[in-house]
């Protein structure tokens, strides 16, 4: 009797001990996985919290705004607010044996995925997973996926990056307090960055074997993919501050394409062959590309933020929204990125080859409001061009 008592009571404490620690190291966890890859859990690559619908003003509601032809080219597709950063694919659907042009976007209200197509000039919601306070979007080419950035905390000081995928299915957090996030076909790029510098580090797609790739004393930078096993790193621009543009390659050296030069703002294309680069001269903007094999800089013929600019997937062309006579009472390109300046722009084609502007859309002409454009982008067969007028966060396309 006295052993059976012995064992039932350490049977117990077993029990007991089990239950403690669930609720010490895994009750108080937040997070998600994604879905299962041929029979194996994938663990989270980092922890958050997504934001609840009860924090959302106003209540959510599930009207969908309908496209609107403004001409035989130019479509509205949606008023909007949308999160800044779209994505633009070139795929098969059921309707059609021949490739459609799909656009992928989210309501900032309620952080819903929809999808418009392009043929039909209809929007349908796709994802229903509400993440409202969505302050940017980094879609994977492929429009599978986007990594959101919003904050949290009760002084919002907890920057949050999550893979949210348009299909409905289970998303990832990345590391918390990210300064940066990237993304390419196969992998993600994340950028942290404290007092004593930055560390990049490259997962997978899938947020896993994430290693690192440079480090550098600077402490403020932007990141993005340059072509294959090549990224771009450039200081966070300011009118009062001489910015530098670098490639770094796949031995993690960081080597000066562009500046020093006040307010520089660097966009790689595609392959990685070229930078386009904007900055502050003489209180006026000025925009070059710049050759990364020979270092040589050409002089454009027109100017704007360069991250009012798409490369083409051809790296043949840039699209940008090129302000039309920007007032000269604001510091550039500092007032902008704050929501200070605002801009009324026309899209012009810049021919990389042919080294010319070509006028594509003068938007005010057409639709009679002004246009602020950011968050461009293009199909990989050059046929359609979108963007957000940030004047409104309304979501544009125009057929090229």
């Amino acid at each position: 009797m006295q052993r059976t008592l012995i064992i039932g009571a350490i049977a117990v404490g077993i029990i007991l001990i089990g239950v403690a620690v669930y609720f010490i190291f895994f009750a108080g966890s937040a997070g998600v996985t994604v879905a299962p890859e041929e029979g194996a859990n994938l663990p989270v690559a980092g922890q958050g919290t997504l934001p609840s619908e009860d924090d959302e003003i106003p209540p959510f509601s599930d009207t969908i705004n309908m496209p609107v032809s403004v001409s035989t080219r130019l479509v509205k597709i949606s008023a909007g607010p949308v999160v800044p950063g779209v994505a633009v694919v070139n795929k098969k659907t059921t309707a059609s044996s021949s490739a459609e042009i799909i656009v992928n976007y989210i309501e900032r209200r309620s952080g819903n995925i929809y999808s418009y197509l392009a043929s039909t000039k209809t929007n349908t919601r796709i994802s229903n997973k509400t993440v409202p306070g969505i302050q940017s979007a980094a879609w994977f080419p492929n429009a599978s996926l986007t990594i959101v950035r919003y904050l949290s905390g009760t002084d919002f000081s907890t920057i949050n990056s999550y893979a949210l995928s348009a299909s409905g299915s289970s998303g990832f957090f990345l590391p918390q307090n990210l300064s940066d996030v990237a993304v390419s076909d196969t992998g993600i790029l994340m950028l942290s960055s404290g007092v004593s510098g930055s560390i990049a580090s490259l997962s997978r797609a899938d947020g896993t074997r994430s290693s690192e790739v440079f480090t550098t004393p600077l402490s403020s930078l932007r990141i993005a993919f340059a072509g294959k096993n090549q990224y771009l790193a450039f200081t966070k621009p300011s009118s009062a501050l001489s910015g530098s543009a670098f490639i770094v390659g796949s031995t993690g050296i960081l080597s000066r394409v562009a500046g020093p030069k006040n307010g520089l703002v660097a966009k790689a294309s595609k392959s990685g062959k070229w930078v386009l680069v904007s900055y502050m001269s003489n209180d006026s903007m000025q925009m070059e590309l710049v050759d990364v094999a020979t270092g040589e800089s050409i002089a454009l013929p027109v100017a704007t933020i360069a991250d009012k600019c798409v490369w083409t997937e051809n790296d043949s062309a840039i699209y940008c929204g090129i302000p039309i006579d920007p007032s000269q009472d604001f510091i550039y390109p500092d007032d902008w990125y704050q929501g200070v300046a605002h801009f009324s722009d026309r899209i012009w084609k810049i021919d990389v080859a042919g080294r010319y502007a070509q006028l594509v859309l003068d938007f005010p002409k057409e639709t009679e409001v002004s246009l602020d454009a950011q968050s461009l982008a293009v199909d990989s067969l050059n046929t359609v061009l979108v963007f957000v007028n940030k004047n409104d966060s309304s979501l544009w396309s125009y057929s090229l």
